[in-house]
């Protein structure tokens, strides 16, 4: 320890002394009114005065005992001081105890002090003192037991209120699961944010009597958290986090919690961070207690959220954490690199670049590198790389509950597209890849925040490559490919469809994955006049996908068999079309040709008959890995009387009749 961590223990230890004398000597002068009391009924002394304990003034130097703080902290008359001492005595001393039960003339009943005993014991006595409203009972210092009646029912002395008399500072055992303590964090904010905390903390101004909530929206959870903490440090107080979905639904619950964390509030100098997740997606009775208790709770309150919410019995300042800009980013890597930062040479920039992550994943990533390179250093091209793959996998998670994430394998050779679709395609990678220094450092984006978005329609019959295409696009950019089915994420609930894919996008924001809409046809048939109200909400749900595609940081794919169902007014706002059409018969040749992997045994392979079949890509890697199978089972290679089998069997399972022409010369 330090001499200063060795003199603040010290001091510490003399208060706790000092605290408890002071205590002791206002339980000896209750001690001494029981004792007067019993010799009184006993007739030998008349009943004495109700005296009074050490007396304590701030002139002393002395650190304020417990029992003067909570008094004043919580308004105790001396009456209601001394019911608290009288019940704190019952349960530190047993000798005080069984004074208490004697002097209540109830030998062998409860030793617990009544509030009979107490008007009869006590100088200026007032019955006000233990209804619902005074202090004791609304802070619930005191539990009330049962009993015939108010006078003769036992009164116990709350825990937390003990403890915080004998000078101990343990939190409220009653909260426990519902708040925690949160531990600001020293580091230095990117410069926004240190703007935001500056207009946190003026919105609570001096003003101690009164504390505005302060609603903060956004996606950052780990952001919110800290700068939440850090506004209620920077006040002076104690921040302790809360949960919103862990409040209780039953009104009474509710209201204890309610008054149990105000008045932890109060004995602890705290300010509580409540954290609101999908706050969209919360139900009517869980909103609504939620909402109740925004309202109700009257303590410094931090609300953080995705979205802004409106509390009428508040008064409510707003404030929205946006994403960490670039240059903040930038700055964020550098310090989590560390002595690695300078080895990258100016990759950072591609870095930060294309995933928009804050302090909490660039941490996480950077510890993960450490741990796995230890003091080694790697060199920059290899930290590139690692750097870029780990942010994948840190914000994978986000997304894996919500869409199917496609495993990339394909490459640019293994489409078989026409010249003018593989051109596009590639125009599509070179866009997603450059979006960021045309928007960013070329200026385009303080034109307008809209159309930012790239997004592509890939549209033409099942099996002609869709996925595919999109499959090689994902790996050109070496980011994941994540499938969403719009005919999954549609909903027949007004305003659920706008949610599930608000969540989607969400997730994605971070930049680590293209995201491919299947099945648009779900959503984006034509838009006809609207008749009746389902057709005005499929118009919105349209309208909204659009939308956050145009404001999407990444790329955007949707895919179609029926282009002709799609409006115009949807097409104009799609970046990139890309049809992909039946394949001739010299793509099916081309086709034949790289579907089998170099492990396989083939023999007499002759793939321009086998192009004869009148299928797409999608049928003929069916066929392929039908007769791969058989060929295993067989022991032999892949051959033409392996495929003749298996081209039978999707021409069956297409329902569709294999013509003599089409398999001429297989055998």
């Amino acid at each position: 320890m330090t001499d200063s961590e060795i003199e603040q223990s010290n001091q510490l230890d003399d208060w706790l002394a000092f605290n408890q004398r002071y205590l002791n000597s206002h339980l000896q002068r209750l001690r001494g009114l029981l004792q007067a009391r019993l010799a009184v009924e006993s007739g030998e002394l008349p009943a004495p005065g109700s005296g009074s304990g050490t007396a304590w003034s701030a002139a002393d130097g002395e650190a304020p005992p417990s029992l003067e703080v909570l008094c004043s902290l919580f308004g105790l008359s001396d009456f209601e001081r001394d019911i608290l001492l009288l019940c704190a005595g019952a349960e530190l001393d047993s000798g005080f105890a069984e004074l208490c039960r004697a002097a209540q003339g109830q030998a062998g009943s409860h030793s617990a002090p009544t509030l009979g005993l107490a008007l009869a014991l006590i100088r200026d006595a007032h019955w006000s003192a233990l209804t619902p409203a005074a202090p004791l009972r609304y802070w619930r210092m005191l539990e009330v037991g049962s009993g015939d009646a108010l006078m003769t029912s036992p009164l116990r002395i709350d825990e937390r209120v003990l403890h915080y008399l004998t000078g101990l500072r343990y939190p409220d055992e009653s909260l426990t699961g519902y708040v925690e303590p949160l531990l600001p964090d020293d580091a230095s904010s990117g410069l926004s944010q240190q703007r935001l905390l500056g207009d946190m903390a003026a919105a609570w101004g001096s003003d101690q009597q009164r504390w505005p909530v302060l609603q903060l929206s956004g996606n950052d959870a780990f952001g919110q958290r800290r700068l939440a903490a850090q506004a209620i440090a920077g006040s002076g107080l104690h921040p302790y986090l809360m949960r919103a979905e862990s409040l209780p639904l039953p009104a009474g619950e509710l209201t204890v919690l309610t008054r149990l964390w105000e008045r932890e509030a109060i004995f602890s100098n705290a300010g509580l961070v409540l954290e609101w997740r999908d706050a969209g997606d919360t139900d009517a009775g869980r909103r609504q207690t939620i909402e109740r208790f925004i309202e109700t709770v009257r303590s410094p309150l931090v609300v953080c959220s995705d979205g802004c919410g409106r509390y009428p019995q508040r008064e409510v300042v707003n404030f929205e954490l946006s994403r960490v800009q670039a240059d903040e980013q930038r700055s964020l890597w550098h310090r989590a690199l560390g002595d690695w930062a300078p080895k990258l040479n100016g990759q950072l920039n591609q870095l930060v670049a294309q995933f928009d992550v804050g302090e909490q994943t660039i941490q996480s990533v950077c510890r993960q590198l450490r741990c796995q390179h230890g003091d080694t250093l790697p060199d920059a091209d290899d930290l590139q790389q690692r750097l870029w793959s780990e942010c994948r996998q840190q914000l994978r998670p986000s997304l894996d509950t919500l869409a199917q994430r496609i495993p990339i394998k394909a490459g640019w050779d293994d489409l078989v597209l026409p010249s003018r679709q593989l051109d596009t395609l590639r125009d599509i990678a070179v866009q997603a890849r450059q979006r960021a220094r045309v928007y960013e450092e070329w200026g385009f984006a303080e034109k307008s925040a809209r159309g930012l978005g790239i997004s592509a329609l890939f549209s033409g019959p099942s099996g002609t490559g869709k996925t595919l295409a999109a499959e090689v696009v994902a790996g050109a950019l070496q980011l994941d490919l994540y499938r969403i089915d719009l005919s999954q994420v549609v909903s027949k609930y007004i305003g659920e469809t706008e949610k599930n894919l608000k969540r989607i996008f969400d997730a994605a924001e971070g930049g680590s994955a293209v995201l491919l809409f299947d099945e648009a046809d779900a959503l984006f048939g034509k838009r006809s006049e609207v008749k009746e109200s389902h057709d005005r909400y499929a118009n919105i749900e349209v309208s909204y996908l659009l939308q956050r595609i145009e404001l999407f940081r990444g790329l955007a794919i949707l895919t179609t068999n029926l282009k002709e169902s799609l409006d115009e007014a949807f097409m104009r706002r799609i970046r990139f079309a890309v049809h992909f059409p039946f394949p001739a018969a010299d793509q099916r040749v081309a086709i034949w040709q790289r579907v089998f992997p170099a492990q396989t045994p083939t023999r007499g392979l002759a793939t321009e008959r086998l192009a004869q079949l009148n299928i797409t890509g999608g049928n003929i890697r069916n066929i392929a890995l039908y007769a791969a199978f058989l060929a295993a089972e067989e022991g032999c290679a892949v051959g033409m009387e392996q495929l003749l089998r298996a081209a039978r069997a999707e021409y069956a399972k297409l329902e569709k009749p294999l013509s003599d022409a089409e398999v001429k010369g297989w055998i």
